[in-house]
């Protein structure tokens, strides 16, 4: 059986009897093609099932209208947020988005960086593995001036976009409401402290309690890798110590419903015995019986607003096309976070 083959605009030209360059500009809509002729055109190239090799313009341009983007586990509420807030603003745009995930793997982020790269995105938004501690392997967006937009989980120190949340504020906030629920001995489940997103965390953690004249007592804080599992593991040591903690502040609300999970199992009140908060405000914060205090976690709109720098950076940069390439930026957004207050909490009207 002979193999059908794609209709290209040679074809369209044929059918039509005009120009290559005549079919190529108006299925483009370009300006020097008259309204008419663009309809007549791409009704042809419709009806004859012509498909534009995306892949291919892309190559030749040295670029393609797809945006890049990397992210540790699409299973997590919170991601799946943050890439429908990314597709949503590339759609309106007419860019596509590829995603991938790295399963908090050093190794695997690398190896998807360059995948990315060598697929010519036009852009690359990503919020880093767990394991990552080296980012070497992103200059090489930076060094042809491919628009790179960190989120959530940003480097320290790397010169470009950066959207996030105040993670220091959050954490005194989790922890400072737990303090005004009357918990004097809470413990911490966090998250690698390479990451600076958990490190803030545990820092304004840190500073509620000195504030509050409690003592910081490290044998309440634990790091994992915040799922379900560890969530429970840290609780059930938590919960055999000599003098266990009557409140816990989790990184993530994964980690927090392991937490009740285990007290209820334990036959502990929620709130009275122990007081608990998460973090990201997940679907299941909400589900949860008691429903989770958490703090609320924008990924939507950071999602929509890590599109918007690669979009703005793009057409900045069609503008002024001898712009040197942007090494130095810094940009750093902040969205706000919010204490939601729900039954595992609150023990004070």
């Amino acid at each position: 059986m002979e193999e059908s083959r794609d209709v290209t605009i040679y074809d369209i030209a044929q059918r039509m009897n005009v120009a290559t360059s005549t079919i190529s500009r108006a299925l483009k809509d370009h300006p020097t093609i008259s309204d008419k002729t663009i309809k007549k055109v791409k009704k042809v190239a419709e009806e004859m099932g012509f498909r534009p090799n995306i892949l291919a313009a892309g190559l030749r341009g040295n670029s393609t209208k797809i945006i890049g983007v990397l992210v540790t586990r699409i299973n997590r509420p919170f991601i799946s947020s943050l890439i429908s807030g990314i597709e949503e603003i590339a759609q309106k745009s007419g860019y596509s988005v590829m995603i991938t995930q790295s399963h908090d793997s050093y190794e695997a982020e690398v190896n998807l960086s360059k995948a990315l790269y060598d697929s010519r995105v036009c852009g690359i938004i990503c919020s880093l593995a767990m394991a990552t501690r080296d980012t070497s392997h992103f200059q090489k967006f930076i060094d042809k001036n491919i628009p790179l937009v960190f989120v959530d989980r940003v480097p320290k120190d790397f010169s470009t976009y950066r959207v996030m949340i105040d993670n220091y504020s959050a954490g005194y906030k989790a922890t400072k409401h737990l303090i005004d629920q009357g918990c004097t001995r809470i413990a911490h489940i966090t998250g690698s402290q390479h990451r600076n997103t958990y490190s803030e965390r545990k820092r304004g953690y840190v500073d509620a309690l000195l504030e509050a004249g409690l003592t910081v007592d490290e044998e309440l804080i634990t790091e994992t890798n915040l799922s379900f599992e560890e969530g429970e593991a840290v609780a059930n040591t938590l919960f055999d110590l000599p003098n266990p903690p009557d409140g816990i502040f989790a990184s993530n609300d994964t980690a927090a419903v392991g937490a009740i999970q285990v007290a209820k199992r334990r036959g502990l009140k929620i709130p009275h015995d122990i007081a608990i908060v998460g973090f990201n405000d997940d679907p299941i914060a909400s589900i949860i019986d008691p429903g989770l205090t958490t703090i609320s976690h924008p990924a939507v709109k950071m999602g929509q607003t890590s599109a918007k720098k690669i979009l703005n950076h793009l057409k900045t940069g069609k503008k002024n096309p001898e712009t040197p390439k942007k090494d130095s930026i810094t940009e750093v957004t902040f969205l706000n976070t919010e204490v939601l207050v729900r039954a595992s909490s609150k023990r004070i009207e």
